[in-house]
């Protein structure tokens, strides 16, 4: 039997910790002396202290821990695991883009934009559209474009785009429009014909991924502003490179559009 000052440095888990973990029941000691209250573990305990520790490391909640311990199927265990795994690859990718964002945000001369002032005519899509909630967007945009692309396929004539109200952005709820031109839009289920409006539209490009786009439109809000112009609709988002085009976010292309008139 080693104390638990012996496992404590055979571990490198501190004492402290080892005691959390008995009261947590993730590793209770082999034996605990009733008269003294000392604790005593095992060497056969050490693997199992090693894999809580690689755990705690990787930021699995106790909780989680003491499922993964408590399951005996292995493909259960490298599931749960894979699960919180993807849980830090998506926060790793969000802290990444913040810092993208912050480092655009931080410059201390910003290169100005290119902003195009171009006139859309009317002319008739498929689409799919909803009112949707703004954390929710990502997760409905991907689900109506792999069902426009299925319904429309090859006749696609141009690149996919979106129509966001601003109450999506203002009140985090609002509608949505996805979708993809053709010369002979269908009707089956969620997908069905409409015409985009005919507008004056301020555009610029923004590139990579979708969560640091925040910051390019900030950027033609200032020059819209500076134009003497004011925003008169909803925004509108053509994908000209995207995830159906290539995995590297850093390769995707967003024409942001905002309809636009001038202030007399």
């Amino acid at each position: 039997m080693l104390t638990i000052g012996e496992f404590s440095r055979l571990t490198h888990l501190s004492v402290r910790t080892l005691r959390r973990y008995h009261e947590a029941a993730l590793l209770e000691p082999a034996l605990v002396d009733e008269t003294t209250g000392y604790r005593y573990y095992s060497l056969d305990q050490i693997p199992t202290a090693q894999v809580i520790h690689r755990l705690r490391e990787l930021d699995v909640p106790l909780s989680d821990v003491q499922r993964i311990l408590q399951t005996p199927d292995p493909g259960e265990r490298a599931a749960l695991i894979t699960d919180h795994l993807q849980r830090l690859e998506d926060a790793l990718d969000r802290t990444r883009a913040a810092v993208v964002s912050l480092r655009r945000l931080l410059r201390p001369h910003p290169a100005p934009i290119d902003v195009e002032l171009r006139t859309e005519p009317a002319r008739t899509v498929a689409a799919v559209e909803a009112v949707v909630g703004h954390r929710d967007i990502a997760t409905w945009y991907a689900g109506a474009m792999a069902e426009l692309e299925a319904a429309v396929g090859i006749t696609a004539t141009g690149p996919p785009g979106g129509n966001y109200d601003n109450a999506l952005f203002e009140q985090e709820r609002g509608h949505a429009l996805v979708y993809l031109p053709t010369p002979a839009p269908p009707r089956t289920g969620r997908v069905h014909p409409t015409v985009l409006p005919a507008t004056e539209l301020a555009i610029t490009s923004h590139t990579g991924p979708h969560d640091s786009i925040d910051v390019t439109y900030g950027e033609l809000a200032t020059w819209v502003v500076q134009n003497a112009m004011t925003v008169a609709g909803p925004v509108r988002e053509v994908y000209i490179t995207g995830p159906r085009d290539t995995s590297d976010p850093t390769a995707w292309r967003t024409e942001i559009g905002w309809p636009v008139f001038r202030i007399t």
